[in-house]
């Protein structure tokens, strides 16, 4: 991981030890920052960031650089503002490394977010051996203070307070130095100092393990958060790591993105990555964020896998050699990107492999015939409109059904189905400019079953892999 592996908690849910923790906040930078179709750009057009974390010692490398100011147009510091690098010892102040990533930042119009000013781990002994609380809480509110202030309008959002609750099942805070002396009040005098230092800046709580919405860890964090609201205790947002196993995130992650922002807080998504890199639990996870308004951006904790602190399980989107992986295309179609826009389109779906046409067999209505494809006609059976919704239909009045993933299935070799029109997730899909046709819930492409030809070839989701067998044309 990062340049230190921080030491601490397990990721209860999937086994894992936790990254440097990752908090940015921002509306999107200028257009300027990144190129048109980057992931960056994509997720702008909805008032979104996607950003990821930067460390100093990379800056040099143009190869690292050019993957970085090309897709994301926001930045957080995996190590160097941390407190064992900004004040080594007491009143000793060492902002170089953090000024290199935040000079980056300025310079290619990438939004800066401060990481992390209070934080039980990474922290130097002279604070994690003080026992006077009067000491301890001056030192923190000085640590806070003078930290914001070098940086005052450079960065947009500060994560105040990381990792301050247990795995332990309680609910509550986790044992540290800032706990054990200052008690259970030290995050609010941390967010009330902060919001002193920087009236401007965004404050955040983050953590991990808090994205099942029935762990006690997650309910605790939302006690907190409920109970600062209600008190009129400075707390922005909240920050969710979501280092995931090779299956994504739990099925309540979206409600727990929901259930938070409607304390009225932005919620994002911090320190993205998931072992293996899967295109459907990567669709899962940006359509979870991209289905909660207030969930206002995207981190992946690292751009290639050689750079991750998890590199031996390839959980990035980027491969060692910096190419884009499959699951680059399904966070790009889940962003909404490369998409056809407004709906509207009717015609045939043809397959540019075959130059056959989507086709319901014997031109049934009946719910749950899987589709093939058949010498184009021009009948109803292979007449598909695009709506608005991003529903692709088939037939009107009342027999028009859906195309549909076969029992909301999201793995390689689903078929697909009519079935009566729901508005769910595994009936809507994106047309992409590159003639592909993507699932919103699983972000896998439309394929022709093993790039046969032949008339009665069934139709399936598959992994996107650019072969023609799954480019179409619709009109």
């Amino acid at each position: 991981m990062l340049d230190r592996i921080r030491p601490g908690a397990a990721l209860a849910a999937a086994g894992l030890v936790t990254a440097g923790a990752a908090l940015i906040l921002a509306a999107p930078p200028s257009a300027h920052a990144v190129d048109a179709g980057s992931l960056g750009a994509t997720a702008a057009q909805s008032g979104r960031y996607f950003g990821t974390a930067v460390p100093a010692g990379k800056l040099g490398d143009s190869a690292y650089t050019g993957i970085l100011d090309r897709e994301f147009n926001a930045i957080t510091p995996e190590n160097e503002m941390k407190w064992d690098t900004t004040e080594p010892s007491r009143g000793s102040f060492n902002f170089g490394p953090a000024d290199q990533i935040v000079s980056h930042a300025t310079a290619h119009g990438q939004r800066m977010r401060g990481h992390t000013l209070v934080w039980h781990s990474q922290l130097p002994s002279w604070v994690s051996s003080i026992t006077d609380a009067n000491t301890l809480r001056s030192v923190m509110d000085n640590h806070i203070t003078t930290e914001m202030a070098h940086y005052k309008g450079k960065i947009y959002a500060w994560d105040v307070v990381n990792e301050a609750f247990a795995d332990d099942g309680s609910g509550q805070q986790r044992s540290s130095v800032f706990h054990n002396v200052l008690g259970t009040g030290f995050i609010e005098e941390a967010f009330r100092t902060a919001r002193a230092a920087d009236p401007a800046a965004k404050l955040c709580y983050n953590d991990y393990n808090i994205e099942n919405w029935t762990d006690a860890k997650t309910q605790g964090v939302y006690r907190m958060v409920q109970d600062f609201r209600s008190r009129g205790v400075p707390i922005d947002c909240v920050g969710f790591q979501s280092h995931f196993g090779s299956s994504g995130p739990p099925a309540s992650y979206q409600t727990t993105l929901a259930n938070f922002a409607a304390l009225g807080v932005d919620v994002q998504i911090t320190e993205l990555d998931i072992a293996q890199a899967s295109p459907t639990a990567y669709a899962n996870t940006v359509n979870a964020c991209m289905n909660v308004s207030r969930c206002t951006g995207i981190t992946t904790w690292g751009i290639r896998d050689s750079d991750s602190w998890r590199s031996s399980e390839n959980p990035l989107l980027f491969d060692s050699n910096g190419n884009k992986k499959a699951a680059y295309g399904a966070v790009t179609a889940a962003l909404g990107g490369s998409s056809s826009s407004g709906g509207g389109s009717t015609g045939a779906l043809r397959t540019v492999s075959a130059g056959r046409c989507l086709d319901v067999p014997n031109a049934s209505t009946t719910a749950g015939t899987y589709l093939q494809i058949w010498d184009c006609s021009g009948q109803a059976n292979q007449t598909w409109t695009h709506s608005s919704s991003n529903q692709l239909t088939v037939y009107s009045g009342g027999s028009q059904r859906c195309l549909d993933a076969y029992d909301n299935q999201t793995a390689p070799g689903t078929k697909v189905d009519i079935w009566t029109c729901n508005g769910q997730a595994n009936q809507q899909w994106r047309l992409n400019s590159d003639g592909t046709v993507t699932g919103v819930q699983s972000g896998l492409c439309l394929d022709v079953t093993g790039a046969a030809t032949a008339n009665g070839t069934g139709v399936q989701l598959w992994t996107c892999n650019g072969q023609s067998n799954q480019k179409w044309t619709l009109g």
